[in-house]
């Protein structure tokens, strides 16, 4: 039977490189929604829309990831038992 991973494939690097360019991101969005010319709610609408937009992202994505350690946890259990049972019919 197989060991459940817990190690990520990514590399610091990478790591570093989403997080910066994220965080590069989110800093420039915000600074130009608070630059921009018009009334301060429509300032507070856009700003809070977008820092919405960021945590239904996370959201999604920890969906996504959810469902596939349940399927790939699911496949491993099904196999598990499928070897279990061929052990058991081998005379």
């Amino acid at each position: 039977m197989n060991e459940i991973s817990n190690t990520s494939n990514n590399t610091s690097g990478f790591n570093f490189l989403a997080w910066a360019s994220f965080g590069i991101s989110t800093i420039g969005t915000l600074g130009g929604i608070m630059y921009l010319s018009g009334d301060m709610w429509v300032k507070g609408f856009l700003g809070m829309s977008y820092l919405f937009s960021i945590s239904s992202c996370f959201t999604v994505a920890k969906v996504i990831r959810d469902q596939h350690e349940a399927k790939k946890l699911n496949n491993q259990i099904t196999a598990a038992k499928q070897a279990k049972l061929l052990k058991d019919l081998e005379i």
